[in-house]
């Protein structure tokens, strides 16, 4: 059974889109493989920085050697004194890294000094108060004793919003992403700024608010189950491909055969 040139080229020609579709499919599944392993090893990682002992907070002059691969969630103790500068609210829906917390509030952020130099402290959590600013001062208020304050937490790295983010909103001085930089220029915490924040894990203010707390890893881990629907996907275009592939050949029409020649006598 011949085929004939032109669904040869059709027959090429899918032949080529499935590999194509099969390959892309495949590459998927192995980078999700990829980015499985990587998440191991980055919640191996922050499971051994979060249950170590906290160490000194680096000074200033170091700061700038810090970076979140190698320090991002380290504990850390120091004593500093907040500042009577006015604070940022950084609003958040809930919180992936702290398990008594939930529901929609405000994290506390607020200016430090320390060595002549300002670190920010992200307080605690604010249960929603639908952003009252004279709610909120009430809270942070006591913090401002300028008293200096023995503390242990985590070193954390700022997070500028994308294109989605809301702007700040000034009047309530409420931030929605961990922009530290700009709080530190739009508020006038001046100085010399630390690259980082930190978590805040002790002490609990008196009143419990704003409430930090220890941190904990609940980083989401389903690469395995993306990466077999990928490579299920990619089987069944497989599949899909053999049996149209097969059809195809079943449906080529049969070559004209020659018809023999009569010779006349």
């Amino acid at each position: 059974m011949s085929v004939s040139p032109s669904r040869r080229r059709g027959i090429a020609g899918m032949s080529l889109i499935a590999l194509l579709i099969v390959a892309v499919l495949l590459s998927l599944g192995f980078w999700q493989l990829q980015r499985r392993a990587a998440k191991h090893a980055l919640i191996a990682a922050l499971t051994e920085r979060l249950a170590a002992a906290p160490s000194s907070l680096p000074p200033p002059g170091e700061w700038a050697a810090l970076a979140p691969a190698a320090d991002e969630f380290r504990r850390v103790s120091f004593t500093a004194s907040y500042a009577d500068l006015p604070d940022a609210m950084v609003y958040s829906s809930g919180s992936a890294i702290r398990e008594d917390i939930s529901g929609p509030g405000t994290w506390a952020f607020l200016p430090a000094r320390l060595d002549g130099a300002t670190v920010v402290i992200n307080a605690g959590f604010v249960p929603n108060t639908m952003q009252d600013r004279a709610y909120q001062d009430r809270i942070v208020k006591p913090l401002h004793a300028a008293q200096p304050v023995a503390m242990t937490g985590y070193l954390r790295f700022p997070e500028a919003g994308g294109i989605f983010t809301p702007n700040p909103d000034a009047a309530k001085r409420l931030w929605f992403s961990r922009d530290v930089p700009a709080m530190a220029s739009q508020l006038g915490w001046g100085g010399q700024v630390a690259p980082f924040y930190v978590d805040l894990e002790t002490p609990v203010p008196a009143n419990g608010l704003p409430k930090p707390g220890p941190l904990g890893v609940h980083l989401r881990d389903q690469h395995m189950q993306y990466a077999v629907t990928w490579f299920g996907l990619a089987l069944a275009v497989g599949v899909a491909f053999l049996v149209w592939l097969w059809g195809q050949r079943r449906a080529a029409p049969a070559a004209p055969q020659p018809r023999a020649s009569r010779r006349i006598a």
